[in-house]
């Protein structure tokens, strides 16, 4: 298998190092997918109000948003791992909020506290597998370390729902609580994590906020992930309901699996060849992809067409996010990568956080079916963005989205493609 071949020429610490960081990935990506369909039905147990449901969803997402930056700079000077514990330690203290103090106003809280796990562990996870992957196989690597990811959506949410189904909230929340207590021992095991210290001071300056974000080898990127962030959180919030209400005999939780199984396959042979192909090209097949999921389900009556549209989203995903965890390691230098991460998912992070309490309003005046539809029209608006934004001319953004020319933004020398 490409995969093995490609492992087994590394030298033997950085093998164990990739090991140990996959699978404190894994642990943390399925204590946080274990809970991704039972949070919407554990709080409509407190209310049955939309607009509430929609805003505890949605708050998850101020965490990150207020910590991303600082998290994202304190990767660059402390080190990868380090936040990666500190995301790890929230996740695993969180869950056990969530049981113990079961009311709105808390779980506000608390959704937003959980947040900040995300903003500690994915961005250095992201700038610690761009760091230590040799260049030359930097895609492929990412593709296949970003595989923690779909793994633990397939999972968490079985474990998630079946324990829901079978003991109720509170055993589900103090399993999750352990899982990310397992991720947080592998990350002993992890030993160095990649020389941070290499390159000139004029390429690490320090940019503020504002410069870093608006900065077009990042704001369009942060700017697709906006969009994208707007579908799943629509997803994440009001999916798991829709079902419920159209009486789709389906565990949510096989939704999600069948998204994480579509997310691992694709991941295989895209990783590699976005390093030969360009990471454009991918890019907007994973939009593409993830719009097709939203129209599924605005169509969707049956359990099979819920399946359909979980295997395209997984396929959006699994396409999308290391094409662009790529696209930016490709852009950025290893001193400032875990902050210009950090910012560049700030998109994501602003539409899961409005998309619950948005969505939840435009349930009371078109439906709750109706906002894929908007969901699905959210996706293109971003493929049309990155085919004319996505390089430094329309003309070239359309040929670097169809993968017939480079990106200029890149690094001089660390990436090319023809």
């Amino acid at each position: 298998m490409q995969s093995f071949n490609t492992f087994s020429t590394l030298d033997t610490d950085l093998r164990k190092n990739l090991t140990a960081v996959f699978w404190a990935g894994l642990f943390f990506w399925s204590s946080m997918a274990s809970q991704l369909p039972t949070i919407p039905l554990y709080i409509s147990t407190l209310t049955h109000s939309y607009d509430q449901i929609g805003i505890v969803m949605g708050s998850f997402a101020i965490g990150l948003l207020i910590f991303r930056p600082y998290l994202g700079r304190l990767s660059d000077r402390k080190g990868r791992v380090y936040t990666m514990r500190v995301g790890l330690i929230v996740a695993a203290v969180v869950p056990l909020c969530y049981a113990l103090l079961p009311s709105i106003p808390l779980l506000i809280f608390f959704r937003a506290v959980h947040g900040i796990s995300i903003a500690a562990f994915a961005s250095s996870y992201s700038a610690l597998v761009a760091d230590l992957a040799p260049i030359e196989k930097r895609g492929e690597i990412i593709g296949y370390m970003s595989l923690v990811n779909p793994l633990g959506l397939a999972f968490g949410p079985a474990i998630g729902g079946l324990m829901q189904e079978f003991w109720g909230y509170q055993p589900l929340f103090v399993t999750a609580s352990l899982l990310s207590v397992a991720g947080l021992l592998l990350t002993m095991q992890i030993g160095r994590e990649g020389d941070r210290q290499v390159l000139s001071s004029k390429t690490t300056a320090k940019l503020g906020f504002w410069q870093t974000f608006l900065n077009p080898r990042v704001r369009v990127p942060s700017t697709v992930l906006l969009l994208v962030g707007l579908a799943f959180g629509t997803l994440s919030s009001f999916m798991p309901l829709l079902m419920q209400q159209k009486h789709i005999p389906l565990n949510a939780g096989l939704f999600y699996m069948a998204a994480a199984l579509s997310g691992f396959i694709i991941r295989f042979p895209v990783g590699r060849l976005s390093d030969e192909w360009g990471r454009g090209i991918f890019i907007s097949i994973g939009i593409l992809f993830y719009g097709i999921s939203m129209a599924l389900i605005y169509f969707a009556s049956q359990s099979y067409e819920f399946l359909l549209s979980g295997i395209a989203e997984g396929i959006g995903s699994g396409i999308v996010i290391p094409a662009i965890v790529a696209l930016l390691a490709d852009r950025t230098v290893p001193q400032e990568r875990g902050y210009v991460f950090g910012m560049t998912w700030v998109g994501f992070d602003v539409g899961i956080a409005v998309a619950g309490p948005i969505m939840g309003k435009l349930i009371g005046v078109v439906g709750i079916t109706n906002i894929f539809a908007i969901a699905t029209g959210l996706c293109m608006v971003g493929l049309v963005i990155f085919a004319t934004q996505s390089n430094k001319t329309v003309a070239e953004s359309f040929k670097f989205a169809i993968g017939q020319t480079s990106d200029r933004y890149a690094i001089k020398g660390i990436v090319s493609h023809a």
